[in-house]
């Protein structure tokens, strides 16, 4: 089993792949790939190849294999290229006409049997049926490509790809098939699109994997896997090798922009502090011009604040949140004290005898690594027949339980650390073990510290399903204010993104005899492709909504409350913030009729990048064409016709503010809704008119609403929330959270 597993991905498209080699003219040491943005007069550069003569001019005049140096030529995304360069070349490039920018670029990191069914989706009955599955939908997926021959990847019942799809597959002519009707590679050390690290493999066949009975790891969470849209179409373009660079990236997006995807997964990311920067928001810009949604991982740098990756308001930005599913394995102390955590491997054969059970820590007090059961600190170690418990962090989970198993160890007991909390991880571990909470861990601590004898076993409890908590926040589920904006509340969703079953190219349990191989990973990468599965079901839906309205319905529709009817928790067990949550997590029987939609239109974000004080240049470089913010009545980022609010009161803003939302009736043609809030505590909110009365005639409507500070809050600082509803009878009720930051 790799040790790469808990590596957090994005969903996105593909672009125009342009293989090259650096020239001789330069040692090619002193190179590095440059993203080039030039000004470009698109009417005399219509076609492509004149486009790449025009952006080879403003190479060195002493290169003599330009387009040699040119990585990638860009089309849809931005009009650029990707060049290897100097940064001596890069200064001579500035004086040519036409030069806009040109900065290194960035790498990026990556950041299921039961999970539709936890989200309400049943086969043959309810939304999933109705939605047909996705059918007709394709799916970009830009990860670490995939294993074709997995049958989640089967297409009996797939109808052929819709007529518009242009893309190409880069595997032989037997791995492409109706359900993978593109596929492509970008990093110039691969040879094809096939996965070599997994990741890419389970991203896939979580958003649009195929039915398959059966599917479980070690025989738990058996069942049938599907991904969210089984009958939707997958286009994978490989970006991601020993890593993921933007340049591979951004011509990953543009080719499946002309390709003709309909939803962009993307669950790869990186910190930004501004979106003309951004790689992977530029390509989603355009995307989202031509219709596209992309949804993308919002990082595993949780739980803290100002964590977050993919930012922008076009984008679908998604935390990630567990299911109601365990893999119980429990340990229990000598004192007859039980404590239950979670393990892929559950050996039937593990003895119930109480065995000797040591800290790690207390081995060697001079070793501060100890505690973390790395391989150098226990090389020496004897723990023939021990149970050995390991703090979390320093190395891999998995390179622990290699380590306490050389060092004769009997089993392991994996103990949390004060930040990952409850979030707990299934893992096929090569040893018995059990991966326990922080406040559990204390507890099996101080255990180990009252006798002289302390003694433990491991009872292993399989799959065990109806936790009434989920879904939880996981603790590694970067977290909000958007630093980029901070008056757009991110992130947008929660979806299912711990400890997520789905297709995986070998056998973690060694097994050669067999195809239908699965694991269990987690990070927001898994949580990414389930939104994405579901926009694919809407779109199937509702074919001519835009990627806002879509959008829009995903956040309006989500719960806020878990199976027990209680407030979402975070991976402390008490109620989480809404920088955690975002809207709340996905319900996507409920979002394919939301009642009301915010839609919003690519020109709509020229005032709104204006008002962010970006310059002219700037804000060109995002929507690809000339712009003067001086004529552009600028907004306030608040009064983008987004379907949250995200608010602050500080010194340099008024106690007073207004903003208007536009809103479309897609539900009942003559209906009333009427207006529901539930202020942040210590802010009063006006909502004018406090009734909405649609006719088919009018079924596009506003409201202002102004939010005032109070007296009570003039002292206070930090984040408080709120939301307002509008309520048409029992059907719908459209909900809008509010996240006030109070400086």
């Amino acid at each position: 089993m790799g040790l790469k597993h808990f590596l957090t991905l994005i969903c996105i498209l593909n672009l125009h792949l342009l293989p090259t080699f650096a020239d001789d003219t330069t040692n090619s040491s002193t190179l590095e790939t440059y993203i080039i943005h030039v000004d470009v007069n698109i009417g005399l550069f219509a076609r492509f190849e004149e486009l790449e003569s025009w952006y080879t001019s403003f190479l060195p005049t002493s290169n003599s294999n330009g387009r040699g140096r040119i990585v990638y030529s860009f089309r849809k995304v931005f009009r650029g290229f990707a060049a290897r360069l100097s940064a001596d070349e890069v200064k001579a490039m500035e004086s040519n006409p036409g030069f806009i920018s040109a900065r290194p670029e960035k790498k990026f990191d990556v950041h299921t049997t039961h999970s539709p069914n936890f989200l309400g989706l049943n086969q043959n009955m309810g939304f999933w049926e109705g939605s047909n599955y996705g059918k007709g939908v394709i799916i970009g997926v830009l990860d670490y490509g995939i294993f074709p021959s997995h049958p989640s990847f089967s297409d009996e019942g797939m109808p052929p790809p819709p007529a518009k799809w242009k893309g190409k597959c880069q595997f032989n002519q037997t791995a492409c098939n109706n359900k993978i009707i593109g596929a492509r590679y970008f990093n110039s050390l691969d040879d094809s699109p096939l996965d070599n690290n997994g990741h890419g493999t389970h991203t896939a066949s979580t958003a649009a994997g195929s039915f398959v009975t059966g599917a479980n790891l070690f025989g738990n969470a058996n069942g049938t896997a599907a991904g969210i849209a089984p009958m939707a179409h997958l286009a994978i373009y490989k970006v991601c090798s020993f890593s993921c660079r933007e340049s591979d990236i951004l011509a990953a997006m543009d080719t499946a922009i002309e390709d003709g995807v309909d939803i962009l997964s993307i669950s790869l990311g990186g910190l930004n502090i501004n979106f003309y920067d951004d790689g992977i928001a530029l390509g989603a810009f355009s995307a989202m011009e031509n219709g596209i949604l992309v949804s993308c991982s919002a990082g595993n740098d949780g739980p803290f604040n100002f964590s977050l990756s993919n930012e922008a308001p076009w984008i679908l930005t998604v935390g990630a949140s567990t299911i109601d599913r365990k893999i119980r394995s429990t340990a229990l102390l000598g004192n007859n004290e039980t404590f239950d955590g979670e393990s892929a491997f559950q050996p039937s054969d593990f003895p119930p005898t109480l065995l000797p059970l040591v800290y790690a820590g207390s081995l060697n007090t001079s070793d501060p690594n100890i505690q973390y059961c790395t391989t150098t600190s226990l090389n020496k170690t004897d723990l023939r027949g021990m149970i050995v418990v390991c703090e979390i962090g320093v190395v891999a989970r998995l390179a622990k339980g290699i380590a306490v198993k050389n060092a004769g160890g009997a089993a392991m007991i994996l103990v949390n650390s004060l930040y990952s909390a409850n979030t707990t991880a299934v893992q096929a571990h090569i040893l018995p073990a059990t991966h326990v909470s922080y406040a559990d861990g204390l507890k099996i601590k101080t255990y180990i510290n009252s006798t002289t004898t302390p003694m433990a076993t491991i009872l292993f409890k399989g799959t065990i399903i109806g936790d009434d908590r989920a879904p939880v926040v996981a603790s590694f589920s970067s977290r909000g204010p958007n630093y980029i904006s901070p008056g757009i509340l991110k992130p947008d969703i929660l979806g299912p993104g711990v400890n997520i079953l789905a297709a995986w190219p070998v056998s973690i349990e060694n097994n050669t005899n067999m195809n239908s191989t699965f694991n269990i990973i987690s990070g927001t990468s898994m949580s990414c492709p389930h939104l994405s599965g579901v926009a694919a079901l809407i779109k199937s839906a509702h074919p001519d909504w835009s990627p806002a309205a879509i959008k829009s319905a995903i956040m309006t529709t989500a719960d806020v409350v878990n199976l027990a009817l209680n407030p979402i928790e975070d991976e402390r067990f008490v109620p989480a913030n809404i920088f955690a949550t975002g809207s709340g997590h996905v319900n996507p029987s409920r979002a394919n009729d939301p009642g009301l939609i915010y839609d919003i239109h690519p020109e709509d974000y020229f005032p709104y990048l204006c008002g962010l004080n970006y310059t002219n240049r700037e804000v060109g470089i995002i929507m690809q064409k000339k712009v003067d913010c001086s004529v552009e009545a600028r907004i306030v980022e608040a009064q983008l016709n987004y379907p949250s609010f995200a608010i602050t009161f500080g010194r340099s803003q008024p106690i007073t503010q207004t903003y208007t939302r536009t809103v479309t009736n897609v539900g009942e043609p003559v209906s009333s809704y009427v207006v529901e809030i539930v202020p942040p505590p210590g802010i009063g909110v006006l909502v004018e008119p406090t009734t909405l009365d649609f006719t088919e005639a009018n079924p596009i409507l506003q409201y202002q609403v102004t939010f005032t500070r109070l007296d009570s809050t003039t002292n206070n600082t930090g984040y408080i929330q709120g939301y307002l509803k509008w309520n048409s009878g029992a059907k719908y009720s459209v909900r809008t959270p509010i996240a006030v930051i109070l400086l």
